[in-house]
């Protein structure tokens, strides 16, 4: 009997705290999305509202009424795809390799690749600014993209190998048994076990190109190639007051809503990529 209350107040308790971290987390887009469809001299009104009163579309007509917000976004997405596609082949190559092949320095490939993203971004700018230079890749899709792998590719291997190392070894004997080559297995047998996997992982570093700045804003020029992130953050002003923020809200909600839909369309895959990798790892 004297367990009642306490059980009645704990649940209270682990409900209120899951309702702070959803309204934590959940508020800042919340009041990003109600802020880009408010004027601007409602945004920093005494009494702000949580609804968007008075209505209006005006900051999303603002970001658009040039051309080169759009193409940003074209930029965006062919840098981050492409990106992402490059990361997750090569990734499955040496994650393979390194999950199911046996061969001695397997461990200490793998820990060099880790080691990779332990170097922060403004460590390696000026090496691969001049070397983008020499390359000719300046300002281009392709100096992005090769930019772009030094986070992505170490990040996919890293995770795909705990995926492949959990794989049941009796599959890929038994394909070795019926003729199948390497290649073979990995492809028939073994990827297709990977799918969660290789959902959540492709996501992920795809979330880390998109929202990408530094390289972005270092290795381009004008709107040839320049991203979403340097875009948003070229809106600027003399003075704080003098900042479009009604605009800069406005162009994050249309850089957020991409990201949101692939999560919601992947999210089963996601969900079981995720909880295959804890149970793995």
């Amino acid at each position: 009997m004297t367990k009642g209350p306490w059980l009645i107040i704990r649940r209270v308790l682990f409900y209120a705290l899951v309702v702070f971290v959803v309204v934590y987390s959940v508020f800042p887009f919340y009041w990003a999305v109600i802020s880009s469809f408010k004027p601007s001299d409602a945004l920093f009104s005494s009494n702000p509202s949580f609804l968007p009163i008075p209505f209006t579309l005006s900051q999303y007509e603002n970001v658009f009424s040039g051309a080169a917000f759009g193409r940003n976004l074209v930029n965006s997405l062919i840098v981050a795809g492409f990106a992402t596609l490059i990361s997750l082949v090569l990734g499955v190559l040496s994650a393979y390799a390194l999950g199911r092949l046996r061969f001695p320095p397997r461990n200490a490939v793998l820990y060099i690749v880790l080691a990779m993203t332990m170097f922060p971004q403004v460590s390696v700018l000026s090496g691969m600014f001049v070397l983008l230079r020499q390359l000719d890749l300046f300002n281009t899709y392709g100096g992005l993209i090769f930019s772009y792998l030094l986070f992505t590719l170490p990040f996919t291997i890293w995770v795909l190998t705990g995926y492949f190392r959990g794989l049941p070894r009796e599959l890929e004997e038994a394909a070795y048994v019926d003729g199948a080559t390497p290649m073979q297995t990995l492809i028939r047998v073994m990827l297709p076990l990977t799918g969660p996997g290789l959902v959540t992982t492709g996501l992920l570093a795809f979330i880390q190109a998109w929202n990408e700045y530094l390289f972005a804003l270092t290795f381009t020029i004008g709107n040839q190639a320049k991203t979403v992130p340097v875009a948003i953050a070229s809106f600027g002003g003399a003075t704080p007051f003098e900042i479009p923020w009604g605009s800069i809200m406005a162009a994050s909600v249309i850089v957020t809503v991409p990201l949101v839909i692939m999560v919601l369309v992947f999210q089963q895959r996601i969900v079981a990529g995720l909880t295959a990798g804890a149970v793995k790892g």
